[in-house]
């Protein structure tokens, strides 16, 4: 079979913050996910495609539809018809593992309810007699990332089921009398052409961060765009030796930044500046705050400290805040966060003055 070339992550023209949003989900899946919001054309999808370059590996059971973990018993388990993997599992005894990257599944906007969430096994009902799962969607996401693309246009019965796992981290299929519950935990990335029309209010804030590109305006880089793209198209492998230097340095940085999260700490007068922050736009609730503190820790991890700075804060807010703004009429959102970082860095410049 003729191998696929995807093109490379660290070969996409400017675009930092958006590439950067991704890569803090990487190094800590617990921000929820990152909604990209912009214009067509803008690499979108073309960098949501390319993480496969640069995730990291996991341990997973050989063969397991629900991506478990060695050495994790679940009761999923139970109903599993991979026998030897299910009776292993089940009385304690070690299973084959075998080590691969952290998958990237993409959800259709098309996709049914039961390609989703999965669906009886009917095949296999007839001709055994017995009634078995069929997994869908959700059960190839779990550990991994559930990408979404124009998910402002995915089917309302659809997005109901996306809650539902996403505030659970479980999927429950109920099909033909059988209730059946296996693990779901994914970090969700969509991408929208805010044209298109917008999200309902519910996924919007289930989307840890926020980012909103637009194409590039200088005339150089607009260029460099194009001659990159060209040479991909041309010569796909011979492209992506040429970028694999960059992409195995960005994948050292994440694993380093994975490892050193544990141990980034955060002064409390800190903390209090997130709180003010959240207050003064009028954020609902408490999931921006925390997913604001979350963020700082990890861009800290990213740059090679154990301290969070201002400096990370700041940028926390500009990607975990837009979109949590309770919104006015003809409000500027995005504004809105940007001039509450660039007003309180103009404060703290007139008191060291």
């Amino acid at each position: 079979m003729e191998k696929r070339y995807i093109y490379p992550f660290v070969a996409i023209v400017e675009q930092e913050r958006m590439k950067l949003g991704l890569i803090l989900n990487i190094i800590n899946p617990t921000l929820s996910g990152v909604l990209i919001r912009g214009e067509k054309g803008t690499a979108k999808s073309t960098a949501v495609r390319a993480l496969a370059d640069i995730l990291p590996m996991i341990e997973v059971v050989d063969g397991c539809p629900f991506q478990l973990l060695p050495g994790q018993k679940h009761d999923v388990c139970s109903e599993c018809t991979r026998m030897e993997c299910r009776d292993s599992i089940l009385n304690g005894k070690p299973v084959k593992s075998i080590k691969r990257k952290v998958s990237v599944v993409e959800l259709p906007v098309g996709a049914t309810e039961d390609r989703v969430v999965g669906t009886m096994d009917m095949e296999y009902a007839l001709k055994k007699g017995k009634k078995r799962i069929e997994p869908g969607i959700f059960a190839a996401a779990h550990r991994g990332i559930l990408y979404v693309d124009e998910v402002n246009l995915l089917d309302d019965h659809v997005v109901d089921v996306l809650l539902d796992s996403a505030a659970m981290g479980v999927n429950t299929v109920e099909r033909e009398g059988v209730s059946f519950i296996h693990p779901a935990r994914f970090t969700l990335v969509g991408t929208m052409n805010p044209e298109e029309g917008e999200l309902r209010p519910q996924l919007l804030d289930r989307f840890g961060l926020c980012v909103n590109i637009e194409g590039v305006r200088d005339s150089e880089k607009r260029v460099e765009v194009m001659e990159r793209r060209a040479q991909f198209d041309e010569n796909p492998e011979e492209f992506c030796t040429k970028w694999e230097p960059e992409s195995k340095k960005i994948i050292q940085r994440i694993k380093a930044a994975v490892k050193l999260y544990p141990d980034v700490k955060i002064d409390r007068s800190l903390l209090f500046k997130i709180a003010s922050y959240c207050l003064n736009v009028g954020v609902d609730g408490h999931r921006g705050d925390i997913i604001t503190l979350k963020a700082a820790k990890t861009l800290a991890a990213y740059n090679g400290r154990t301290q969070v700075c201002q400096e990370d804060i700041d940028v926390a807010v500009e990607l975990v805040l837009p979109h949590r703004v309770r919104r006015q009429p003809f409000q500027d959102v995005e504004v809105d966060v940007k001039g509450l970082v660039h007003k309180h860095a103009h404060t703290q410049g007139q008191g060291k003055s």
